[in-house]
């Protein structure tokens, strides 16, 4: 089956959703993200389902529990839930998939808002009442947000 993307904005960043779960018998998510230099999602834990990055473009910095590391173009990251995970984009601008099979589409469509162009939204910190709608979002997806994002 082939759709056509859904076009949303997410913090700082464009997303494609490429496989919605409800599309599938088994519940996969593919989303596409791309994101600005420095575009980076406080540290968090999924804690009903694991979470696979295919790196498409740029480099990226990773932590997972507490392990650094750095990825780029082809690079595929696996990271297993209740791990504590987050990442960084280090390049001028970074492209990747999720692949997911749990509540995090869910998430993200519930903190989203429809793309208004094929381009990132505006690059602005989020405020304070954004911060907590947030965090309430994903808690309610389970997915705990646990401190800033890495450096």
């Amino acid at each position: 089956m082939t759709s056509k993307a859904e076009n949303l904005w997410f913090m700082t960043a464009h997303l494609l959703i490429r496989l919605s779960k409800s599309d599938n018998a088994e519940g996969l998510s593919i989303i596409e993200h791309r994101m600005a230099k420095d575009f980076a999602p406080p540290l968090h834990v999924h804690h009903r389902e694991s979470e696979t990055f295919v790196i498409l473009e740029g480099r990226f910095r990773f932590q997972r529990d507490d392990d650094v590391f750095e990825a780029a173009e082809g690079d595929a990251i696996h990271l297993p839930k209740d791990c504590v995970h987050g990442f960084r984009v280090l390049s001028d601008y970074g492209r990747c998939l999720t692949i997911t099979n749990g509540p995090f589409e869910d998430m993200v469509r519930a903190a989203a808002r429809p793309a208004a162009t094929d381009g990132l939204p505006e690059q602005v910190p989020p405020t304070p009442e954004q911060q907590k709608a947030l965090a309430q979002i994903c808690s309610a997806h389970a997915i705990d947000l646990l401190g800033p994002p890495i450096a």
